[in-house]
């Protein structure tokens, strides 16, 4: 595990804990990334990828549409966690423990252009 991951793991195991409420903060900070595309993100990312590069080229249509379908996502996930039981801190968890590469590819997409 790098330390990019065990960071990661940290802040979402914070959030799997405040989130037992009716606000998701995981989702928040997902639709304000996806809309701003604040650099400390891409950043994190690509520390995250370290060991897993991967290079695909998208077009500015691409990435506007990358960027409306995972905003909705983030959407739907937000309205889904006021259930009880927090879904998008496991969600993360997955993600952050298994690098899968369509989420650098669509992280990559968001961030094109």
């Amino acid at each position: 595990m790098n330390p990019a991951q065990l960071k990661c793991i940290l802040v979402f195991s914070l959030f799997a804990i405040i989130g037992f409420g009716p606000i998701s903060p995981g989702c928040l900070i997902g639709m304000y990334i996806v809309v701003k595309r604040p650099r400390w993100f891409i950043d994190l990312t690509d520390n995250l990828y370290i060991d897993k590069h991967h290079s695909d080229v998208t077009t500015k249509d691409q990435t506007k549409k990358t960027r409306k379908k995972y905003f909705l996502c983030l959407f739907t996930l937000f309205i889904i966690d006021i259930a009880p039981i927090p879904v998008t801190p496991i969600i993360a968890f997955i993600i952050i423990l298994s690098r899968p590469h369509w989420f650098y590819r669509t992280i990559k997409a968001v961030y094109s252009y």
